[in-house]
């Protein structure tokens, strides 16, 4: 150990299971003053010379003899300690609530804390962190005073729409709940419209500064973000905001991070990864449309940005707002337990639903056409007064083709993957690999003609241009970004999540290819085209049609009656029948056989399990799915992390000489798309 006599516990920046856990190093003499809790450091580790990433966790100084090499009750390791290489910066970067939330989270899903790290703290930009702490250093005289919260809160209205003192009660008293959002677009000073939603989002963080506390504003994607940034430019346009995007370029990045580490209270709007974001005496985390996809994060451990929310605010003691059009089935379920209370509009005010199903259509070759004729003639009035959209399923021109003989789905003859078509002149091609089919060949009956299966908003925008001539015709999907459009008549034809703003609102609004988007094989399927179809519903300006086609049941009730909740109700209770999440949790398991009879056999202790499987996925590999309760949620990821690491640490080099198999056991939490 060195002679200071001071020990850095250091998480090591590695994906490697073995290595999730701390370890004791000695800090030199010429490093004490720098060294920190939440410093970049570098430290050497094994043999080598090898040197590698870390972050100081804690400084301590262990007041035990030197020599005795052993364990006590604190973990602090009593031998001989290798000493720190050196400090990277001095700047603190890895708060202690931040890595309170990632050991938390790692633990919860069997992951690592320094995977959960990587979202929460961006990769370091040399040039912006020494300007940042020169800034710091200047002398406290010189900086711009904050503005008082007692004035900002003066200058904050009432939410507008909400009862008096519901929302403000759940800020200042801390309270989780979940809030039906005013399905309805608001105008800014500037003519543009954004949605009812973004300004409330605006409001909570504004109420929030009022009470000296800082805000985490999370929104699906960067659309959503410029609604509640143009209504925080509105509202309170010299309030402290920071914007955490991964599509900002490193540099914006990371120093609107730095910015978010300085104790004054701040809002901070982003995606996913802004719940991970550091914030001066957080006092509200708002979610928007939490069901959306887009909060599960790709990257292990997985975890959902609403379950990372949970359990912020619970170390936090802040308010949490879930706001949304519909209702997840996740958040149906702590609402029903007591967990989080729910606050409704002041009016019960939502767009005119019409689901073409309830109406009667004496011909069948009408009632079965994708476009009703009552549809048409909603779109055609429509037009003569502003925007109509139009919400398909599928991008492209004709993203599925099958064979005009057999009329089996057209494979690529390469990958197996589903053929399509790019334009109206294009050779049809495969969707996976790209392969061109100008020679197909069925394989079941060996026809050579295809026919078109679906059409995407190409083949779509084609067919109503031609509907509807004169008509301007925009298109709106992943390749084609359009945010904002005018007042003025045009058919926006757009997939789900992709529509344009429209200033006023649209005219008229048809949702086709319900029956396709419902075929989605997904647990999940029936609450997401809830929410797809009630986000575009909200677009509609007042009193407009919003023609629902080819869909009926529940789920025509229940956005025609606008009661997203009583349709998350039943489908809650349903999974509580079959066992489904999230009425209990799930865990995936995948790796060779013997690796996954392992990890299962540890589990053998825990009671209340169900084991599905193990069943083959791509071989030699399978996967077995466990389903425990929420109280053996600790239990479970215990024991699978257990046997994860013991898997990883196969790989070491024996002393044959020759190597083991690679690791192949992956454990996954809570994964959406499981069941």
């Amino acid at each position: 150990m060195t002679h200071t006599g001071l020990v850095a516990r250091v998480l090591i920046d590695s994906p490697l299971p073995q290595l999730d856990h701390l370890f004791d190093y000695g800090i030199p003499a010429e490093l004490v003053g720098q060294v920190a809790a939440g410093v970049r450091v570098k430290v050497p580790f094994r043999s080598g010379g090898r040197v590698v990433d870390a972050y100081v966790i804690e400084v301590f100084d262990p007041r035990a003899p030197r020599g005795v090499v052993d364990f006590e009750a604190d973990g602090a390791y009593r031998g001989a300690l290798s000493e720190l290489d050196s400090v990277v910066s001095t700047a603190v970067v890895l708060t202690p609530d931040v890595w309170k939330l990632a050991r938390r989270l790692a633990d919860r899903a069997a992951g690592n804390a320094s995977d959960i790290i990587r979202l929460a703290v961006p990769p370091r930009q040399v040039r912006v962190e020494k300007a940042w702490l020169a800034a710091m250093s200047e002398p406290v005289e010189t900086a711009i005073p904050a503005p008082s919260p007692v004035l900002i809160a003066l200058a904050t209205p009432a939410f507008v729409g909400y009862p008096t003192g519901r929302l403000d009660t759940a800020i200042v008293e801390r309270h989780r709940v979940a809030v039906a959002a005013i399905p309805e677009l608001t105008q800014l000073e500037d003519g543009t419209s954004i949605g009812r939603w973004a300004k409330t989002f605006a409001e909570l963080a504004v109420a929030t500064l009022g009470t000296g506390q800082s805000a985490i504003l999370c929104v699906p994607d960067f659309r959503d973000q410029d609604q509640v940034q143009a209504a925080l430019a509105q509202l309170a346009p010299d309030l402290p905001l920071s914007r955490v995007d991964a599509r900002q370029p490193n540099p914006d990045r990371y120093r609107a991070f730095l910015a978010c580490l300085e104790s004054a209270p701040r809002i901070i709007l982003g995606n996913r990864s802004a719940v991970y974001a550091p914030a001066h005496d957080l006092g509200l985390i708002a979610l928007w449309d939490d069901g959306d996809p887009l909060y599960t994060e790709q990257l292990s451990p997985y975890v959902n940005t609403r379950d990372a929310a949970l359990v912020r605010q619970q170390d936090a003691d802040c308010a949490l707002v879930l706001l949304g059009h519909s209702r997840s089935v996740e958040t149906q379920r702590l609402v029903e337990l007591g967990y989080v209370s729910e606050v409704s509009p002041a009016a019960d005010r939502h767009p005119r639903i019409i689901p073409t199903d309830f109406q009667s259509e004496p011909d069948q070759q009408a009632r079965a056409a994708r476009i009703p004729s009552a549809a048409w003639q909603a779109a055609r009035e429509a037009l003569q007064h502003g925007p109509v959209l139009v919400q398909v399923a599928s991008p492209g021109y004709a993203p599925m083709l099958a064979c005009q003989s057999c009329k089996k789905a057209a494979r690529c003859t390469h990958c197996q993957g589903p053929l399509g078509l790019k334009s109206a002149s294009s050779v049809p091609s495969c969707r996976w690999c790209g392969a061109l089919a100008a020679g197909w060949t069925c394989l079941h009956c060996e026809g050579t003609k295809l026919r078109v299966v679906t059409l995407g908003t190409g083949r779509t925008a084609e067919e109503l241009g031609r509907a509807f001539p004169g008509a301007r015709v925009i298109v709106a999907d992943g390749e084609h970004t359009v945010q904002t459009i005018g007042p003025q008549p045009a058919l926006i034809i757009a997939t789900r999540g992709a529509e344009p703003l429209p200033t006023g609102g649209y005219r008229a609004i048809l949702i086709l290819d319900g029956e396709r988007m419902l075929a989605r094989e997904s647990l999940r399927v029936g609450e997401d085209c809830l929410r797809w179809w009630a986000n575009a519903a909200a677009l509609a300006a007042p009193g407009a049609p919003v023609l629902l086609t080819g869909v009926g049941g529940a789920l025509a009730r229940a956005l025609n009656s606008w009661r997203p909740d009583t349709f998350a109700a039943s489908e809650l209770a349903d999974r509580r029948q079959l066992r489904f999440p999230p009425a209990v949790r799930v865990a995936s398991v995948t790796g060779t056989a013997a690796d996954v009879d392992a990890a299962l056999a540890d589990l053998a202790a825990v009671a209340g399990l169900d084991v599905l499987g193990p069943v083959d996925t791509e071989p030699p590999l399978v996967r077995a799915v466990v389903r425990f309760g929420y109280a053996r949620g600790d239990e479970v990821a215990h024991a699978l992390k257990a046997a994860v690491v013991r898997n990883a640490a196969r790989r070491r080099k024996p002393k044959s000489g020759s190597f083991q198999p690679a690791p192949t056991l992956k454990v996954r939490f809570d994964d959406p798309e499981l069941l």
